[in-house]
């Protein structure tokens, strides 16, 4: 039987998440975790356009500045649980301590679902654009679903052994390609501005507001989504070289990094587009037909390869972060306990990984093969990503001044800024949930169908393996071993 982990020692013998390398990552590589989880280059290169879409240039603009102020809410209310928790499960084990187990395990599925979703997402993304580039150099007049198929099997194959081969060298090469990726999609911004501004697009008619209400709370919605993934890194506490001062910076400053590169990248595709034809804007990579449209076949080639890395590093970053709450729960014993083990040369959870890869690769493929479009396939895996995302940020924002108080660091600040920022994440989510309806989009219900489940496993495992749901909350626990080597500690 596990021990509860409300009843522990004041200092361990060993770490409940033992096997896995500790106090390692130095503040890079854990911040590539984060930036690359967000994958900024590619979000920048897809998600305005969305936003444009529906309420044009200015109202794009807005929403964006407005997701920003969301997630940067998000991330104060997650900061101090960070400076106090090497949490491997990261929000789900935040809620564990702050809401209870029977809160924490439809969290933890919620987690799942984003960071299983996005990596799907992520994969679908490097297999389409990837295989893109034979046509916008003229090598192929379309893209068969079997060229997407067989790049992402590759891809997934690279990005499994990669992972299961270490967290440093799957930090190193994640914080490479996303380094290249932005410096590949910033220039083409760039040039893209410089350009158009030399044309004289419409500055003033792309910058344009559309839609009302309600489709600038959906498109603030739309917008959060290219901010998901920034609370990564916190499931990389525990392997972090100083988890209490890295993770919490991460956290505030991976939210700002974005939002300053989305900021730029939103006005210039604003403006380039105004006067693109209908076939362009509509098309499933906008950036990219226009480039083609244009005939600047080698930058549009070069843009498929930056957003394509830009989402390889997406899924490295995401399948880092779902193998670690599923690792976490195989521990706990709410998850098959092989999840929970770890390989004895690299210590990293291979077979979380290899589970979690199998699930992330099928899917899409499944998908592919079943009919769906990649640009639809990509939309339905961003939207389950971002239900997945939001419902961990509103458990982990309930919990931060509970488990403050819990501790006897209780501010009222902490209580003003929990309930604001999980106010205003409700209202959000509410205005979706509408919208969808009304839409006719089966997502929602999708997500719905999901977290009832966890709902009735957390009741089964409430009946029937109590001792189970207790164990839910480890971390990684100050051990002997930690303390300074002096015979009173020995």
């Amino acid at each position: 039987m596990t021990t509860s982990p409300h009843k522990r020692a004041l200092v361990a013998a060993q770490s409940p998440v033992q096997g896995l390398p500790r106090r390692q990552l130095p503040f890079i590589p854990v911040f590539a975790q984060s930036v690359a989880a967000v994958a900024p280059s590619g979000a920048a290169a897809v998600i305005p356009v969305l936003v444009i879409g529906t309420a044009g240039g200015g109202g794009a603009l807005a929403a964006f500045v407005c997701a920003a102020v969301v997630i940067l809410l998000v991330s104060a209310c997650l900061r101090p649980m960070a400076q106090r928790m090497a949490s491997v499960g990261g929000i789900y084990s935040y809620t564990a301590r702050g809401l209870g187990p029977t809160a924490a395990v439809p969290t933890g599925w919620s987690a799942i679902v984003g960071y299983a979703t996005v990596g799907m997402a992520g994969l679908l993304a490097v297999g389409t654009y990837l295989s893109h580039i034979a046509v916008t150099t003229g090598l192929a007049r379309g893209t068969p679903t079997g060229a997407i198929v067989a790049v992402t099997v590759v891809a997934a194959v690279v990005a499994t052994l990669v992972m299961i081969r270490g967290i440093r060298i799957s930090a190193r090469i994640t914080l490479l390609v996303e380094c290249v990726s932005i410096g590949l999609v910033g220039a083409l911004l760039i040039l893209l501005l410089v350009t158009t501004t030399r044309t004289g697009a419409p500055v003033a008619a792309a910058m344009s507001w559309e839609g009302n209400a309600q489709s600038m709370a959906l498109s603030v919605v739309v917008a959060v989504s290219a901010f998901v993934g920034f609370e990564s890194s916190t499931t990389l506490s525990g392997e972090a070289r100083h988890p209490f001062l890295s993770v919490p910076r991460v956290i505030r400053w991976t939210p700002v990094a974005a939002a300053a590169l989305y900021l730029i990248a939103l006005p210039v595709q604003a403006i380039a587009l105004a006067n693109a034809p209908d076939s362009v804007r509509e098309s499933a990579t906008p950036l990219v037909a226009l480039l083609v449209s244009e005939g600047s076949t080698g930058l549009s080639a070069i843009l498929d390869l930056g957003i394509a890395a830009s989402f390889f590093a997406c899924t490295l970053a995401s399948v880092n972060a779902l193998v670690r709450v599923l690792f976490c729960m195989g521990r706990e014993g709410v998850a098959p306990s092989a999840l929970g083990h770890t390989h004895p040369r690299f210590q990293t959870p291979a077979p979380a990984i290899a589970a979690s890869m199998v699930a992330v690769t099928a899917v899409p493929i499944a998908a592919l093969l079943a009919g769906v479009s990649p640009d639809q396939g990509l939309r339905i895996f961003l939207t389950l990503s971002a239900c997945g995302y939001i419902g961990s940020y509103l458990a982990g924002c309930l919990s931060a001044p509970i488990l403050l108080r819990r501790i006897g660091e209780s501010t009222p600040a902490v209580w003003v800024l929990g309930t604001v920022t999980t106010v205003i994440l409700l209202f959000l989510v509410v205005n979706a949930v509408v919208f969808a309806i009304q839409d006719g989009i089966v997502l929602i219900a999708v997500y719905a169908v999901i977290m009832a489940a966890a709902v009735l496993y957390t009741l089964a495992l409430r009946r029937l393996a109590p001792h189970r749901l207790a164990s839910v909350g480890i971390y990684d626990e100050t051990q002997r071993t930690d303390l300074l080597p002096t015979a009173a500690f020995r």
